[in-house]
């Protein structure tokens, strides 16, 4: 507020907030314009005969333009001419540019961030290990804080600053143009948030410049720009250098000053950018002075951290996916791919997986997710156990939280998969363009041995991944660029004037909306036991300042978790919640209709069961098996808590118990793992969820509470048939479809349960042997295949909760 009220037209505002703007409708119209269309755009909606007759005070795109220019505003934005001596260039030099100091300050004192901020180091104790996760937690803050405690003033604050950058086409196809930003966060802010590009917490400081020069060799076309580049960072941070030897007292979210040391903490680029950073190569780099020679506490060694999505996702697409195919062959690996049973949420390639050329690092991910039951039974147990570790150690290394025990584990797996590497050399997986590779010379390769020194050092590496970078150079860099005239002297200063309208607008907004509230502001600070389920830390702040305030809806994020622990079905230790719609899919159906549509033949005979078992014999005369009339439902969801941080809830899971249909011809259904109780002991059991109902009570009768009180579940059991400890190449678990007698053969083992006894959702993956069954599709290979894996790697919570063995 006090930065607002510092501007140049403050005295307006007094009696017209919304100055230049007539009210906040015409801000809220004038920003939707500036945000999605092109000038060009904006001038055709404002000459509409419609908006004419509605007399918006800004009449054309160049005054609405030069509002919003003259809103208020963070760092300035500048533009530096350089040059290299004796060098020319085909266009000159522009590095455009603000203080990274500045942004800093800007980042460190936004109140948004105020409940997710961390300013001292501090050791967290998990038993009697250690914890690693925050930088905070780690040990380069508490060296910075504690060795030099003789170099720091006392109370001092550290800020450590966070860099990312990356080179980017903005083009397709044509016209060659690229962009190479700068972005800066600071590791006060809790990584959850800063992680989210969404939030805001990070922010660019700079375009490099991408010069061409003239009548150069490649070699020093290379040499030059590294230089240039050091050059620029050298300007963008000169302020922080000195900070960083000899702090600047800074304005904390709450409003307290701090005397603040702004050391590098890390720097996020993938490995050539990384090695023009650290100033080498295979060869000399050619750079003399590097950005980070004289920044205080900064070492290539230690800010140059192992970086997940180049260093695991697209390592893992480029080689251990390569081997695999080349091991299983196309064909066969695609039949495996397409048949995988689709689950809600999760990622299915229909098409297969071998055609495509380029993916994300999500489709990575996903790709990791099922490979190694995959690829079972058709490679050798070698090889496997190869793929197996690695994928492992990717997990492992993704964890937000770690202590020794869990470092020293993902360093075994490491080790594991050198222990079994040489199978992939003797099946002839390895290979390049000229053929067969015998050797494992590949860089990132050697880089995974780095990772645990860097979790101990500087904190959980997840937190470093390049994820929030890509995601930046879509909002920074191409998204903006749709909107220039792409003209290549021009575009660079357009997308800055449309990057620092867009934040002006996002400072505006708040100012209005605390300028427009009440009661008095202050920061409603969060307890660790609160349960966090906002995934934007700008809407949680304003709903914390002002909770009843129909304003809210003026400010648009992420959708937050829906968190069915508040109204939702509760197991019984309240550790998991359940949802199920309002209105059943099917009402009023008899037991009969249900076995008939759901292919149940026992499905009475199991209701009658259950009704026994709980009701202790006392059977209640108001509804019979023979007569109740039952609602049912396709789906419910599932909501945990995160295994990492307990206070964390995650997204619901979709559990599907859809009937036979065309599309599904033998159902669509998931597996779940059970919790039940055999006599005090709590047994973990594997089971398809294959109907989920509630009896209905008859007009003027109360059904019993085991009736009544939540949804219950016709399940079919499956049984362990072979643990990880038996099978070590998969190292997973085996399950089986179990069966009993019927009256008309072997029939599958089913039973009615209450829905809460569901502990996890889980994915299945067929045990495919020597050859995929062509005949077998995702909506068929549920029900088919008679033999699953227990897929670990189906997601990371999952990953983790699946390490204590199932009973």
């Amino acid at each position: 507020l006090e930065a607002m009220e510092s501007d140049q037209f403050a005295y307006r505002r007094h009696n017209t907030p919304f100055y230049p703007f007539q009210d906040q409708a015409e801000f809220e119209l004038g920003k939707f314009l500036c945000e999605r269309f092109t000038q060009s755009d904006i001038d055709r909606f404002l000459k509409l005969e419609w908006v004419r007759r509605a007399k918006p005070s800004f009449g054309s795109k160049d005054r609405l333009l030069a509002w919003m220019a003259s809103l208020p505003t963070g760092p300035k934005w500048r533009s530096t001419t350089l040059e290299i001596t004796g060098y020319p260039t085909i266009q000159p030099i522009q590095l455009i540019w603000r203080d990274g100091l500045s942004v800093v300050e800007d980042l460190f004192a936004n109140p948004i961030f105020a409940n997710n901020m961390t300013y001292d180091p501090h050791v967290v104790v998990d038993g009697n290990e250690r914890e690693y996760s925050e930088y905070f937690t780690a040990r380069q803050a508490s060296e910075i804080q504690v060795k030099f405690y003789d170099q720091l003033p006392k109370g001092a604050t550290i800020v450590p600053i966070i860099i990312a950058s990356d080179k980017t086409p903005v083009t397709r196809h044509t016209g060659g143009l690229e962009m190479h930003p700068i972005f800066v966060s600071i590791a006060n802010i809790q990584s959850d948030v800063r992680m989210r590009a969404t939030s805001h917490a990070w922010r660019c400081v700079g375009f490099m410049p991408i010069p061409k020069f003239v009548d150069v060799h490649a070699d020093y076309q290379t040499i030059l720009s590294q230089r240039l580049f050091h050059k620029c960072m050298d300007i963008i941070f000169a302020d922080a250098k000195v900070a960083a030897m000899s702090g600047k007292f800074i304005p904390d979210p709450c409003g307290h000053v701090r005397h603040c040391f702004t050391p590098l903490a890390a720097y996020t680029a993938d490995l050539p950018e990384q090695q023009a950073i650290a100033s080498k190569a295979r060869s000399l780099s050619g750079v003399h002075q590097p950005f980070w020679r004289n920044w205080r506490f900064a070492d290539p060694a230690r800010f140059l951290a192992g970086e997940v999505l180049h260093t695991c996702h697209k390592f893992f697409f480029d080689h251990p996916f390569k081997w695999s195919k080349e091991l299983v062959g196309k064909d066969e690996l695609d039949a495996r791919f397409k048949s995988h049973h689709k689950r809600v949420g999760t990622r299915h390639f229909s098409s297969g997986v071998c055609q495509m050329k380029q993916m994300t690092g999500r489709e990575h991910r996903d790709l990791q997710r099922t490979l190694v039951p995959s690829i079972a039974g058709v490679v050798p147990p070698q090889f496997v156990h190869a793929i197996r570790a690695l994928i492992d150690f990717i997990y492992q290394a993704q964890s937000p939280v770690y202590t020794d025990t869990s470092i020293d584990s993902m360093v075994a797996s490491l080790k594991e998969f050198h222990d079994y590497k040489q199978a992939i050399l003797d099946a002839g997986a390895r290979r390049g363009t000229k053929g067969t590779i015998d050797n494992f010379l590949i860089p990132k390769l050697e880089l995974l041995q780095s990772f645990a020194a860097f979790t101990k050092d500087i904190g959980a590496l997840i937190q470093w991944t390049a994820d929030v970078t890509e995601r930046l150079l879509i909002t920074h860099c191409k998204l903006p660029f749709e909107r220039t005239s792409r003209q290549s002297r021009t575009f660079t200063e357009q997308i800055v004037d449309i990057l620092n309208r867009e934040e002006s607008m996002r400072r505006f907004q708040l100012y209005l909306f605390l300028r427009m509230h009440d009661t008095p502001l202050t920061n409603a600070i969060v307890t660790e036991e609160q349960e966090v389920t906002e995934t934007d830390p700008a809407l949680a702040w304003i709903a914390r300042v002002a909770p009843h305030d129909p304003n809210q809806r003026c400010f648009i994020g992420p959708r937050p978790v829906r968190n069915h622990f508040l109204k939702g079905i509760l197991s019984s230790t309240a550790t998991a919640a359940f949802h199920v719609t309002v209105a059943p899919d099917r009402a009023k159906m008899s037991i009969n209709e249900v076995q008939q549509l759901y292919a149940l033949p026992d499905f009475g005979q199991a209701l009658s069961d259950y009704v026994t078992k709980v009701s202790d014999g006392q059977f209640t005369t108001m509804w019979s098996c023979n007569r109740g009339r039952l609602k049912m439902w396709n789906k419910f969801r599932l909501q945990l808590h995160s295994v990492f941080r307990s206070r964390i809830i995650m997204p619901s899971q979709v559990v599907q118990a859809a009937p036979p249909s065309d599309k599904f011809p033998l159902g669509n259904c998931d597996a779940v793992i059970a919790q039940s109780m055999h006599g005090d002991q709590t047994v973990n059991i594997v089971a398809q969820v294959r109907a989920v109902f509630q009896p209905i009570a008859p007009p003027h009768v109360t059904l019993p509470h085991y009736l009544v009180d939540h949804p219950l579940l016709y399940v079919q059991y499956y049984e362990i048939v072979n643990h990880p400890g038996n099978q070590p190449a998969v190292s997973m678990y085996t399950v089986a479809r179990k069966y009993r007698e019927g009256p008309t053969g072997q029939q599958r083992l089913g039973a009615v349960i209450p829905l809460t006894d569901v502990a996890q959702a889980v994915e299945l993956i067929p045990v495919y042997g020597e050859g995929a069954d062509r005949t077998v599709s995702a909506a068929t290979s549920m029900e088919i295949y008679q033999h699953f894996y227990l897929n670990n790697f189906s997601d990371k919570e999952i990953y983790h909760a699946l390490r204590s063995d199932l009973h």
